[in-house]
């Protein structure tokens, strides 16, 4: 159903005179509790594996593939969520999640019992091709179900689904780790899986597919989502290679890539096109910077510092809840402030925090001051991811919104993947020259701040559109 806008001091009603919905509205509430179960799973599973990675690497003598644990599991999201969104569009949103949420569990269960690191990426693959279906259904959902003034909100309330996740799961994760084993945190999220299932698949069954415009065949797109995982995949193999045989699959990889790539995104995305693949492009640079840096913030912690997990949890938990913070400052800014000029405030005090997060490889700076920094990324991420998707959105008709997720996911999952991966080669590489890990780290953090600066260069040339406020 559209919305229109009519003022009435701050109250919206529809054209049929009826008050528009909010998330809690009774016409969307069992929509919105399902959604927000979903990203509470997907939370618990990111803050409880980012805590342990650091024992899980020590005790399966993995540093080296440490990067790949995240980078898999994006590679794995990306296509993932290619295959979702099509799907979306195509037969509604039950089937590609239901599928999603079997092959996440699998995943989960295949990490639990791992005998080497090697295996454990596979089981991280396997969760991110299943988790994949979260971000196409959930941003296709809320662009279908949910009146535009009211998206900011509903993504608000969505990074709201973090905080639980955020204060209990990484503290919780390490517990478990000490006491029963890092394994049981894998196996211990899976009945989660379940407990998600049940409640959203009920609320989703009201959506059925689109029923305007031209739905594109999932097959080429699929095809072309895995030229694009592969072809990471390789450019990533070859830049751990530090041999000149590494050029190989660098070059091969980004040959099987480019043509895909640039099919998948909208158009001038890899140029920075003013309008909306500018956004596009800034939420792969957002992603890259943030996630590139907060893969190796325990690792940093509990290597640089020689602190317990449980210290390292502090960080990853204080940038959850900041992340949330500005989450709803930009739902409450929305009406008020363009999209753009929050995307690139949020990417300048991701720079700024990883920058000062960087002092925590400096012996002397009390651990406190660091972990405030991060605390600063968290709150710049909050402010700039969700306007990103908002923009996409209200730029897009709404028999295409499953496909055009995918644009701003795929960008998000490729950010992610390359960010972790390229600091998983510099901390490889300082190992393999026989130092301590603190100098690999010092990369990680320097080029995670320079690419939030130049993602915030990129933002300012996203569209202007100021979104309407929510009642």
């Amino acid at each position: 159903m559209r919305f229109s806008v009519h003022r009435r001091g701050r109250r919206r009603t529809s054209p049929d005179g009826h008050a528009e919905p909010t998330p809690w509205d009774p016409r969307l509430r069992s929509l919105t509790i399902g959604l927000v179960s979903t990203v509470t799973l997907i939370a618990f599973e990111a803050m409880a594996v980012i805590t342990i990675l650091p024992e899980v690497a020590e005790d399966l003598s993995g540093l080296s593939l440490y990067g790949w644990t995240t980078s898999g599991f994006f590679l794995g999201l990306l296509v993932g969520v290619v295959l979702a969104g099509s799907e979306t569009d195509r037969t509604g949103p039950v089937r590609p999640y239901t599928a999603g949420l079997l092959l996440f569990g699998a995943g989960l269960a295949a990490a639990a019992v791992a005998p080497t690191m090697g295996i454990l990426v596979a089981g991280r693959v396997l969760q991110g091709l299943g988790g994949g279906a979260v971000p196409a259904v959930l941003y296709a959902t809320i662009g279908r179900a949910y009146p535009e003034p009211q998206r900011p909100r509903m993504f608000a309330v969505t990074s709201t689904a973090w905080v639980l996740p955020g204060l209990v799961g990484p503290a919780a994760a390490a517990l478990v780790a000490e006491h029963a084993g890092w394994r049981w945190v894998f196996g211990g999220l899976t009945p989660l899986v379940a407990v998600a299932g049940v409640i959203t698949v009920r609320a989703l069954r009201g959506l059925g597919p689109t029923t305007a415009g031209v739905v594109e065949a999932t097959g080429p797109r699929l095809v072309a989502a895995l030229r694009v995982s592969v072809g990471a995949g390789l450019v990533l193999g070859g830049l751990t290679s530090r041999s000149p045989v590494g050029l190989v699959p660098i070059v091969a990889g980004a040959v099987l890539a480019y043509r895909p790539l640039r099919s998948l995104l909208p158009a001038g995305t890899l140029r920075a096109r003013r309008g909306l693949p500018a956004a596009v492009a800034a939420r792969g640079l957002l992603t890259f910077a943030f996630f590139g840096a907060d893969t190796f913030v325990p690792l940093a912690i509990t290597a640089a510092r020689d602190q317990p997990t449980i210290v390292a949890s502090v960080a990853v938990t204080a940038a959850t809840v900041t992340w949330t913070t500005g989450s709803w400052t930009q739902a409450r800014l929305a009406g008020r402030v363009p999209g753009r000029d929050l995307i690139r405030l949020g990417l300048l005090l991701v720079a700024a925090g990883t920058a000062g997060f960087a002092l925590v490889l400096v012996e002397h700076v009390v651990l406190v001051i660091p972990i405030a920094c991060w605390a600063v990324a968290g709150l710049g991420i909050g402010l700039a991811y969700s306007p990103i998707v908002t923009l996409v959105l209200a730029e897009t008709p709404p028999e295409r919104h499953g496909t055009a997720s995918t644009s701003v996911t795929l960008s998000d999952n490729l950010g992610t993947a390359f960010g972790t991966g390229l600091g998983g080669v510099a901390v490889a590489a300082s190992e393999a020259a026989g130092g301590a890990a603190t100098a690999g780290l010092a990369v990680v953090f320097t080029l995670a701040a320079a690419v939030a600066a130049l993602g915030a260069l990129v933002a300012g040339r996203a569209p202007a559109r100021i979104f309407p406020a929510s009642p």
